[in-house]
C-alpha cells in the first residue's frame, strides 16, 4: 500500500512531503486518520481525496487537529473526504471492536502490546485494567483465557463501547467494564484484587502508581508503561526501569522491559513488568 500512495501523491507532494504523510496516517476499519504538517496544511482537502479514492475500503478521512488529550484522552477530527461519522468496526487477532476514534481512546499502534499482554494472562487470573479505552486489551485477554478483567475508564462513551464489544466477542473469560475514575473505584471496590494490573497511560504512570499497587495483591504483576527521552534507542528499556525502581514504594522484581513503540524523536513508550510484594 505505501509504494501504491507514493505513486498516487507523487503529482501533489515531492518524496519528502509523501514518506512524511505516509507515516504519519493510520487506518481503522473504514476510516483513515492523518496528520498533516503544517507546511501541508493548504493541500489537505485533496490529499483527504486522493486516500479516498485510492484506499478501496475507506469511507471516510479524517485530518488530526489536535492532539490525544484530556481525562477522557479524546482528539479533534476534521472530515477531509467521505462519511462524516467516526465510528467504525475494526478487527483484530480474531476479535471484533466498534470504536469512535474522535471521542474515545484507542490506538491500532499498540496490537502488538495487546497481543503480548493476552498471552501473559493465565486462566484463573484476575486483572484490572486501569484506563481501559474500549475495551481492546481487556477482551482480548478474556477472548483467549478463563480469566477476569475489571476493566475501568473515566470515560463514559470508552466503558459503554467497552460493553458493547464485550457483547460482539465470544469469551471464555469475562470482562466487567466500570466507569469512573481509577483510583476512587480501586480504593472503594477492588483493593488487593489483582493478579494483574495494566496501567497504560504512560504520560501519568507515576501519578496512578500507588493506586496500581493498592489493587495488585502481594506477589502479583503490574505492567508499568512510561514515556522515556533516550538518545540511543538500546538505552530506553533499561532508562524505564531505572525510572520504575525510582519512583516505586514497594519492593519490585523486574521480570521484562521493552519499547513499545516510538512517539517522537528519541522518545519512547515503554513497558516494565514488575512482581510486587507487599
Amino acid at each position: 500500500m505505501t509504494r501504491m500512495l507514493k505513486k498516487t501523491l507523487e503529482n501533489i507532494l515531492t518524496l519528502k512531503e509523501s514518506d512524511e504523510l505516509i507515516s504519519a496516517f493510520d487506518q481503522i476499519g473504514s476510516i483513515i486518520i492523518v496528520r498533516i504538517p503544517e507546511s501541508l496544511l493548504s493541500k489537505k482537502r485533496i490529499i483527504g481525496k486522493t486516500l479516498l479514492d485510492e484506499v478501496k475500503i475507506a469511507k471516510s478521512v479524517f485530518y488530526q487537529a489536535s492532539a490525544v488529550e484530556g481525562d477522557f484522552r479524546t482528539r479533534n477530527l476534521e472530515i477531509l473526504a467521505g462519511e462524516d461519522n467516526t465510528r467504525t468496526e475494526y478487527k483484530e487477532f480474531g476479535c471484533r471492536f466498534i470504536v469512535d476514534v474522535e471521542n474515545a481512546f484507542f490506538s491500532p499502534r499498540l496490537s502488538t502490546e495487546r497481543e503480548r499482554i493476552a498471552n501473559l494472562i493465565q486462566d484463573g487470573e484476575i486483572m484490572t485494567n486501569m484506563f481501559a479505552g474500549v475495551g481492546m486489551f481487556s477482551i482480548m485477554a478474556a477472548k483467549r483465557k478463563k480469566c477476569t478483567v475489571y476493566s475501568l475508564d473515566i470515560n463514559p462513551i470508552a466503558s459503554n463501547l467497552c460493553e458493547e464489544n464485550t457483547k460482539l466477542n465470544k469469551l471464555a473469560g469475562e470482562v466487567i467494564s466500570i466507569n469512573g475514575d481509577a483510583a476512587k473505584i480501586i480504593k472503594e471496590k477492588l483493593m488487593d484484587k489483582s493478579d494483574r494490573t495494566l496501567m497504560l497511560l504512560p504520560e501519568r504512570s507515576d501519578e496512578f502508581l500507588e493506586s496500581a499497587i493498592n489493587t495488585t495483591k502481594d506477589g502479583g504483576i503490574i505492567h508499568y508503561y512510561s514515556h522515556i527521552h533516550a538518545d540511543k534507542k538500546s538505552n530506553a528499556s533499561k532508562l524505564s526501569e531505572e525510572h520504575y525502581l525510582q519512583v516505586t514504594p514497594v519492593r519490585s522484581e523486574i521480570l521484562d522491559s521493552k519499547i513499545v513503540r516510538a512517539v517522537g524523536p528519541r522518545y519512547y513508550q515503554t513497558v516494565v513488568d514488575v512482581k510486587i510484594s507487599k
